[in-house]
């Protein structure tokens, strides 16, 4: 299914606000709701990317260097955790100073979401993904921030800041002639970190043996659903 590229480029930002003004306006306290949303996410991304983007990238080119750049990528997304502490999925560890602005954590987390927005110019499918993965992360993130020192403003720059990083992927990937022959290269890098964050989200440890029944069950939605897109 072809999107209008107005639509592409504006579906991540609405998701990261809807998952913000979630957070400002409802306050939500079950984390546990979260925590299955998330899974449900990665299980998506996870399927999307084995479905669409795995066959594309190895498709005609030298399997190894495809592989190489995978695993670049998950390397990639490991040296950007050390920054963010895990925020790509759900995570937050990080002490922040008040009224200061987050200048490491919006770096590393530019960067993924930079990354992750390349793919979506050669294929419209994986947009579902990067969709359904933004929103209960940008309500982890909105939580943390707005529970910090911070003022509103400057949480509100972040935010912002933050929302345009996966679209500006995409236009520079759309725009760039050096994709038309290499951009395969790219994709399998986000592809790593793809995997990574997934795997992450979809392996942590929960507690109660009733939200791993419920984490398992939605985690197969996910990926059925994924297989029908």
């Amino acid at each position: 299914m072809d999107f209008p590229s107005i639509f592409i480029y504006l579906a991540p930002i609405v998701a990261v606000w809807a998952g913000f003004a979630f957070v400002r306006f409802t306050k939500p306290t079950d984390t546990g709701r979260i925590k299955l949303l998330l899974a449900f996410s990665g299980a998506f991304l996870l399927a999307l990317t084995f479905f669409e983007l795995l066959p594309e990238v190895y498709e005609g080119h030298d399997p190894k260097t495809i592989a190489l750049y995978i695993l670049g990528g998950i390397l990639l997304q490991i040296f950007l955790e050390f920054f963010s502490k895990g925020a790509e999925h759900g995570h937050m560890h990080i002490n922040l100073k008040e009224n200061r602005f987050p200048l490491l954590l919006f770096l590393s987390l530019s960067v993924h979401a930079l990354v992750e927005g390349v793919p979506i110019h050669g294929n419209n499918s994986i947009l579902y993904g990067i969709i359904i993965h933004k929103v209960p992360i940008a309500i982890v993130l909105s939580i943390f921030l707005l529970n910090s020192k911070m003022k509103l403003g400057t949480i509100l720059l972040f935010m912002a800041a933050f929302s345009l990083m996966t679209p500006l992927g995409s236009f520079v990937s759309a725009q760039s002639e050096w994709m038309e022959s290499h951009g395969h290269l790219l994709t399998s890098l986000a592809i790593g970190v793809f995997f990574h964050i997934s795997t992450i989200i979809l392996f942590e440890s929960a507690q109660g043996h009733a939200f791993n029944l419920r984490k398992l069950l939605v985690i197969i939605l996910g990926i059925g659903i994924a297989y029908f897109v």
